[in-house]
């Protein structure tokens, strides 16, 4: 199960089509791209975030 929090999210189609360019040049996915720009945003205000969960990636480790 995802430890992310999941919730709808209306944007203005230029914003959105702004993102997925930003995204694609930053070879990243749509979702990926928004929340780099609010982890930017926040620490620019001065927000300190704890560092995000690196994703797992790969097979896991196979049994001895």
């Amino acid at each position: 199960m995802s430890a992310k929090k999941a919730f709808p999210l209306r944007l203005d189609p230029a914003l959105h089509a702004a993102i997925e360019r930003a995204a694609a040049c930053d070879l990243r996915s749509v979702n990926a791209e928004i929340e780099c720009l609010l982890r930017e945003a926040l620490a620019r205000r001065g927000i300190k975030l704890d560092d995000p969960v690196p994703v797992k990636r790969g097979r896991p480790p196979g049994e001895a």
